[in-house]
C-alpha cells in the first residue's frame, strides 16, 4: 500500500462506534459481499442451535464447566454426522497436543470431543502443554523427526516448520466443505493455512492482540487526569506514571497504568515488546517490520524497537509496575493482574473481552473498554532512517490464530486419517465457532458470522460491550497498516532468544535499551545463518508478497 492512499484512509477513519453503530456496517468493515443483516439477519433468526448453545451456560452466569463443554460438541455434531457414520471410527486411537493454559484450550477440546469420540468410536490420548513448554516440545519433535502426535493445535507461524518440511498431511476437501472456510475474515483465508498451494489448516482462532483498559480509570475528575483513554503509547507511559501512589478506584488496592509481562513466555511473549514496536516500525506501506527484505538483517535494533524497550525501562526505573513484575508472564498480566482488578491497561488477546464478562475470576467486566493497539505520534522509516513527526497505528496480527492441523503419521491409514480430520473439522465448525468465541476458551472471533451483535445480545451481552469488542477485533483485522508476523522457519526460535535477551535487559543486565535491542540483533544473525540466509530470504520476501 502506497503512503498516500494509507494516509488517506487514516484521515477518512471514522469513529469505531459510528463506523459500527449496526452489523451492516460491521459486514461492510469486514469486507463481506453484502450487508451482515442480509447474510445473517434471516438465517441466524431461525437458526435455534445457534442461539442454543449461547445460553450454555449464558453470560453473567458463571463460567463454563466440562458439562457445558460436552452440551455444545454434542450439538454441534449435526456436520460430523452428514460425513461419518455411527461407530465408523471404532477402533481408531488418535494422540492429540494442545495447551492447557488457564484451563482452557485441550480442556474444551475434551469436552467438545467427548460427543463426537462416543458418535464415531474413535478414542483420543492427549498431549497436555504450557505456553512456556510449547514451542520446545515441537521444535523437538521437528528436528528429531520424532512426530508422536495425529493431530495438532497450532499457530500459523510454525507452518514454515511443520508444512515447509513435509510433517503435515494436506486437508481432504469433505473437510474442508464441513467447516465452510469461506466465512473466515479476510485475513486468516490463504496464503494464512497453506504451503505450497495445499491446504493444512483447519482455523480455530481469530489472534490478533486489542487495547483493553478500565473506564473508571479515565474521563474527568479521574485518577489518571485524562479525559480519555490514551491513544498512543506516549500517553501509555504518561498515564503509568501519572498514577503511581494512587488507588484503584474499584479494589482499593494501589493502582497500577500499563501491565507489560517482563517475564517470557516460550516466545510468546515477544508478541508484547511488539505491540509497542509496531506503532514505532510499521511505516505505512512498508511491510517489513522484523527484518530487512533485502538481505535478512535484524529490524530489532533500530531505533524504532530501541524506543519499544526504552518504554518498558523507563516504566520499570519509575517504578510504575507491581511488585514482583519481573517473574509476571503474558497469563499472569491478563489472569492474575487485569480480569482481576490490577492495572489500567493491557494488550492482549480476545480472551480479555470474552472472559471479562463470563468468567468467575473477573472483576472488571462493568468497567472495561476496548480498542485497537495503541499508536505513536511519530513513526520510524527504515528506507530514510530518520524519525517522521506523525500519528502512526498498526495493529499486531499476533500469532495469525491457533488451529487445528493433521500429521502425517496417519497419511498411510485412510480411515485412521478421516478420523483425525473429522475431530479437526468438529473443532473449527462454523457454529462451535460462536460459543468458542463469545465464551472464555482461548480464541477469539475469527469468521464473518461471529461478528454478527444480535446474536451475542441473545447471549447476554449488552450492545454497547460488544460494539466495543467486537469493534477492535474487526477494526485490527481490517487495518490498512497491520503488522503481519511471517511464516518462515524458525520464527519462534527468533522469539524465544528475543525473550531472553530481553529478560536481561529489564533485568539491569545490560546497560541500554540498545543494547539489549543488540543482543537480540545478534542472536537473530546466528539463527538465520544456521537455517540458512538465502533460504529464510526467499521465504521471508514470499510471506511479505514481495
Amino acid at each position: 500500500m502506497k503512503v498516500e492512499i494509507y494516509d488517506a484512509l487514516m484521515r477518512r477513519q471514522a469513529n469505531r462506534r459510528d463506523v459500527l453503530r449496526g452489523t451492516a456496517s460491521a459486514a461492510a468493515l469486514l469486507g463481506l459481499s453484502g450487508p451482515m443483516g442480509g447474510i445473517a439477519g434471516t438465517a441466524f433468526a431461525a437458526d435455534d442451535l445457534r442461539a442454543q448453545i449461547l445460553q450454555i451456560p449464558g453470560v453473567g452466569k458463571g463460567s463454563p464447566t466440562d458439562a457445558d463443554w460436552q452440551k455444545v460438541g454434542e450439538l454441534c455434531l449435526g456436520p460430523t454426522k452428514a460425513n461419518v457414520k455411527q461407530g465408523e471410527f471404532a477402533g481408531v486411537e488418535l494422540t492429540f497436543m494442545g495447551l492447557n493454559n488457564q484451563n482452557l484450550h485441550n480442556f474444551l477440546f475434551r469436552g467438545f470431543l467427548k460427543p463426537w469420540e462416543a458418535y464415531t468410536g474413535a478414542k483420543i490420548n492427549w498431549i497436555d502443554l504450557a505456553q512456556a513448554d510449547y514451542n520446545a516440545r515441537l521444535q523437538q519433535s521437528i528436528a528429531t523427526g520424532t512426530v508422536d502426535f495425529d493431530i495438532l493445535e497450532m499457530g500459523a507461524p510454525f507452518e514454515g516448520d511443520t508444512a515447509g518440511r513435509g510433517l503435515l498431511d494436506e486437508m481432504p476437501d469433505w473437510a474442508a466443505k464441513q467447516i465452510e472456510a469461506d466465512d473466515l475474515v479476510s485475513y486468516l483465508k490463504p496464503p494464512v493455512g497453506t504451503w505450497d498451494g495445499k491446504t493444512y489448516r483447519v482455523t480455530i482462532d481469530g489472534d490478533c492482540h486489542t487495547f483493553a483498559y478500565r473506564k473508571d480509570y479515565f474521563g474527568e475528575g479521574s485518577i489518571s487526569g485524562m479525559a480519555e483513554p490514551p491513544k498512543t503509547w506516549q500517553e501509555v507511559n504518561a498515564a503509568s506514571k501519572a498514577l503511581i501512589g494512587k488507588t484503584d478506584p474499584l479494589t482499593g488496592q494501589p493502582a497500577y497504568g500499563y501491565l507489560d509481562p517482563l517475564k517470557g513466555w516460550g516466545g510468546f511473549g515477544f508478541y508484547f515488546i511488539e505491540n509497542r514496536a509496531t506503532a514505532y516500525a510499521k511505516y505505512p506501506g512498508d511491510p517489513a517490520w522484523l527484518f530487512d527484505p533485502e538481505n535478512m538483517k535484524p529490524l530489532v535494533n533500530n531505533p524504532a524497537w530501541v524506543q519499544a524497550i526504552q518504554d518498558v525501562l523507563d516504566l520499570i526505573a519509575a517504578k510504575a509496575y507491581p511488585a514482583d513484575q519481573i517473574n509476571a508472564d503474558p497469563g499472569t498480566t491478563a489472569f492474575s493482574q487485569f480480569l482481576a482488578g490490577t492495572g489500567a491497561m493491557l494488550m492482549w488477546w480476545g480472551d480479555v473481552g470474552s472472559g471479562a464478562r463470563t468468567s468467575d475470576t473477573s472483576v472488571v467486566g462493568d468497567v472495561v473498554g476496548f480498542g485497537i493497539n495503541r499508536g505513536s505520534n511519530r513513526v520510524y522509516n527504515r528506507k530514510t532512517g530518520q524519525w517522521e513527526d506523525k500519528y502512526n497505528e498498526a495493529p499486531n496480527m499476533a500469532y495469525l490464530g491457533w488451529g487445528i492441523y493433521v500429521t502425517k503419521r496417519v497419511s498411510s491409514d485412510e480411515k485412521k486419517r478421516k478420523a483425525a480430520w473429522s475431530a479437526a473439522a468438529h473443532l473449527g465448525g462454523k457454529d462451535l465457532s460462536l460459543w468458542t468465541s463469545a465464551y472464555p476458551s482461548g480464541f477469539q472471533p475469527y469468521r464473518q458470522s461471529n461478528f454478527n451483535y444480535d446474536e451475542w445480545e441473545k447471549a447476554g451481552y449488552d450492545r454497547a460491550y460488544i460494539e466495543d469488542y467486537l469493534g477492535s477485533n474487526a477494526d485490527s483485522y481490517n487495518h490498512p497498516n497491520a503488522a503481519i508476523e511471517p511464516r518462515i522457519p524458525g520464527i519462534f526460535q527468533y522469539y524465544s532468544v528475543a525473550e531472553d535477551e530481553l529478560a536481561k535487559g529489564f533485568a539491569g543486565q545490560y546497560k541500554s535499551a540498545q543494547e539489549t535491542a543488540d543482543a537480540i540483533a545478534a542472536a537473530w544473525e546466528k539463527i538465520t545463518d544456521q537455517i540458512g540466509r538465502d533460504s529464510q530470504l526467499k521465504l521471508y520476501r514470499a510471506s511479505l508478497g514481495l
